[in-house]
């Protein structure tokens, strides 16, 4: 585990001010957060008990998050970075312990992210069983294949669907209903690949093996079927490319990328039919 972690300091610290300001909550900000000494650890049995039921026990859950969770150095930096999106992203985000105790988007990508681990260790059936029970309980369905980047943000989250194939870069904030699927029903790369710094309007529907350039914006409830460049704003159904004109003059005023900025306007505005 990470020797200085200042992500699980802070969410500590909020925890207890927490418990100052609401007594009710004492025995539930213990359990979960103020006995566990890691973040790993505190993510671990959180996830167990959301995601436990009469056949999957917590204690069976806990131990195996527990284990992926402390063992792969990859997937503890992918928590921080995920959770200080979510405090830097997202305005009604009131704090890591916040994000981590009530934030059902953060809690569905950190599952996913061990049922990947469990996928690339040929763990199928236990990852599609996961899988299938992180879909039942936070309504997000992402397959155990699909590779997520670090610092992702899905905000709200509801509905969203990945496909096995697809693969998400850094940096990227998907709103609810986004749908990253596939095409025809063969094998093989069939999803599509989101580069770095991406955002991707609520209802945004993504389909086939497309390529979507770093620091483009999907707008909402696009249909987007080819590829995107990078640093291009696409919307529509089917979705075509603004006014390149715009998207240059974008790209040379605009310091941060449009997930970071999560402004879903700027440029649409402009859009004609």
């Amino acid at each position: 585990m990470l020797q200085l972690d200042h992500v699980w300091d802070d969410l500590r610290h909020e925890a207890l001010e927490q418990l100052k300001v609401e007594p009710h909550l004492a025995s539930y900000l213990y359990a979960t957060v103020l006995v566990h000494p890691s973040l790993e650890r505190s993510l671990a049995f959180h996830l167990a008990n959301k995601l436990a039921s009469s056949t999957l026990l917590s204690s069976q859950l806990f131990t195996l998050f527990r284990e992926s969770l402390s063992d792969d150095i990859k997937i503890q930096e992918a928590i921080r970075a995920d959770i200080k999106a979510f405090r830097e992203r997202d305005p009604a985000c009131m704090g890591y312990v916040h994000a981590m105790l009530n934030y059902k988007e953060f809690l569905a990508c950190e599952a996913h992210r061990i049922t990947h681990t469990l996928w690339d260790q040929g763990r199928f059936a236990l990852a599609i069983a996961l899988q299938n029970r992180i879909s039942e309980v936070f309504h997000v369905d992402i397959h155990p294949g699909a590779q997520i980047g670090k610092g992702v943000l899905f905000d709200h989250a509801t509905g969203v669907v990945i496909g096995e194939t697809a693969v998400i870069g850094n940096n990227v904030s998907i709103l609810h209903h986004v749908t990253l699927g596939g095409t025809g029903n063969c094998s093989g790369i069939r999803h599509p690949r989101i580069g770095d710094g991406v955002l991707l309007g609520a209802g945004a529907i993504l389909l086939g093996s497309i390529t979507v350039g770093d620091g483009t914006k999907v707008g909402a409830c696009s249909l987007v079927l080819t590829d995107v460049p990078p640093h291009t704003t696409v919307v529509g159904v089917p979705a075509r490319r603004l006014n390149p004109e715009v998207d240059v003059a974008m790209k040379a005023t605009d310091e941060e990328l449009p997930a970071l900025s999560m402004d879903h306007t700027s440029s649409i505005l402009n859009y004609t039919i």
